[in-house]
């Protein structure tokens, strides 16, 4: 375990615990700026900036059992890191706790969909992305933060995907992407017909019911809004729009990732954002599943 804080109201043990938090300091495959390996420690620091309570949700974070796995410790090769990140996801599933992945690179967000896959049929994932990752290697590995989207669809079938925010694609990775069935919505749709449109257009894909993993890259949010990140790309979309789509498939969720914040390149905007939608995602599933808990 790295050095690290405590996400602000983790004070519950794993046992017990709804929700687990767990850090992957890894950027080895990163292809611009290097540094996420440093967002999950400052993604922590950022969640003491806000208030317990979420007051659009009237749900109390201190009342919620949230427990800091802490961090997975440093490693060169990413099937190493894979190897470490399954295991401890694995624990935080069996103890019965919601995974909440702060990264480092995109390339952990495979890890945790094949271990919620073996524990939820039909799985689907929503991602959330400036790029389309579907590379079948990048830089020597097919475990390139590049190939994080594929990866996943090998796992789940790329027709299980539904991707949002999407701007920047390779052209033979849009060959493929195209022939194995992967959906997606462009950031300029997104901003002209607005994140309802997109929504609808990801269930239309995937269903309107059922199990969900949502991959949160930074950098799918416009780099004005989110400037700290690997691989900025203009004409994103808002925060507002992922909030919206956090918000919306709260009570579907049993499981999430928020990666690839990047704080040599902040102003501490990025990670304060990252932290806000970890407990978004948090607040909005409590305050939806808590009707059906009562």
């Amino acid at each position: 375990m790295g050095s690290h804080r405590t996400f602000a109201d983790a004070n519950a043990k794993l046992e017990g615990a709804r929700y687990s938090i767990l850090g992957v300091p890894y950027d080895a495959t990163t292809s611009f700026r290097p540094g996420a390996r440093f967002g999950p420690d400052e993604i922590r620091k950022a969640s003491y900036n806000f208030e317990t309570w979420v007051n659009e949700w009237d749900v109390d974070l201190v009342e919620v059992p949230i427990h800091d796995f802490g961090n997975i410790g440093e490693h060169h090769h990413p099937e190493a890191m894979l190897t470490e990140l399954e295991s401890d996801v694995r624990q935080m599933v069996e103890a019965g706790a919601f995974p909440i992945l702060l990264g480092g690179e995109h390339s952990l967000a495979p890890g945790a969909v094949r271990v919620l896959a073996s524990k939820h049929r039909a799985l689907k994932c929503l991602y959330v992305d400036a790029h389309l990752d579907f590379r079948p290697e990048y830089l020597g590995t097919p475990n390139s933060h590049a190939c994080a989207a594929r990866r996943i669809a090998d796992i789940l079938g790329a027709e299980s995907i539904f991707q949002f925010g999407i701007r920047s694609i390779e052209r033979n990775e849009y060959k493929d992407a195209k022939r194995m069935g992967l959906r997606w919505a462009y950031a300029r749709d997104i901003h002209k017909k607005g994140m309802e449109w997109a929504i609808h257009e990801a269930e239309k894909a995937l269903g309107s019911k059922g199990p969900l993993y949502l991959s949160i890259d930074m950098d799918g949010h416009d780099p004005s809004i989110a400037p700290g990140v690997g691989t900025p790309e203009p004409f994103g979309i808002s925060d507002h729009d992922v909030k919206a789509l956090i918000d919306h498939f709260a009570p579907r969720l049993v499981g999430a990732d928020v990666n690839e914040t990047c704080p040599p390149f902040d102003n501490g905007n990025t990670s304060a954002l990252a932290a806000r939608e970890v407990r978004e995602i948090i607040a909005a599933r409590e305050a939806k599943l808590g009707k059906r808990r009562a």
